[in-house]
């Protein structure tokens, strides 16, 4: 029996490893469940990124729906996506708001102005498009965190009583707004303007 549970507790332990780590390869970083998914979006008050005397809540997202884009100047995805979401703000009127924050502002990464920050967004979307309603300046990063947010770009879909109802982890391109985002977009805006009608 002591033989039993000497074999038997390391081999269990193995076969729970091998399972845990099987079921890990074949499964999609990007579907991981987010933590604010179906909560409302956490109480923030950042400035505006090019108006910094403009100060933003959560109220901004209050009676619309909008997709909230996690990026930053030095992440390449981001600039790479930047061309569709651009045609998607045009061809479908897509509300798009920027949650930016940039690396080198952190002590760790050294310094930089904000001149020197808006003028390299200004840069960015003038090469590559500007899809952004607005830019909210995350100049901590502390809304980014209270998100769940591990990288950019990171992209939420907030339905007009300011519910994030999608978190979607890396850049929106046409197979992934037909497939993933677009509908429930679509969907909250049809709630929305049902909403709308029966006021």
């Amino acid at each position: 029996m002591k033989k039993l549970f000497i074999f038997g507790v390391p081999l269990i332990a193995f076969v729970i490893l091998v399972v845990f780590l099987f079921s890990g390869l074949f499964s999609d970083p990007r579907e991981l469940d987010s933590q604010v998914k179906g909560k409302a979006v956490p109480d923030f008050s950042l400035p505006d990124l090019m108006a910094p005397e403009i100060t933003y809540t959560p109220e901004v997202f209050s009676g619309k729906v909008t997709l909230l884009n996690v990026w930053g100047v030095w992440c390449v995805t981001c600039a790479v996506e930047l061309p569709y979401l651009t045609e998607l703000t045009q061809q479908e009127g897509i509300n798009i708001v920027g949650l930016y924050f940039d690396q080198d502002l952190d002590p760790e990464f050294g310094t930089k102005t904000l001149n020197r920050v808006q003028q390299e967004v200004r840069d960015i979307t003038g090469r590559f498009g500007n899809p952004y309603a607005f830019h909210i300046f995350d100049v901590y990063r502390d809304t980014a965190l209270d998100l769940g947010v591990t990288g950019a770009p990171e992209h939420f879909l907030i339905d007009h009583h300011g519910v994030i109802r999608m978190h979607h982890v890396g850049d929106i391109n046409e197979r992934v707004w037909n497939n993933k985002v677009g509908p429930l977009y679509r969907q909250l805006k049809q709630e929305l303007a049902q909403q709308s009608g029966a006021e």
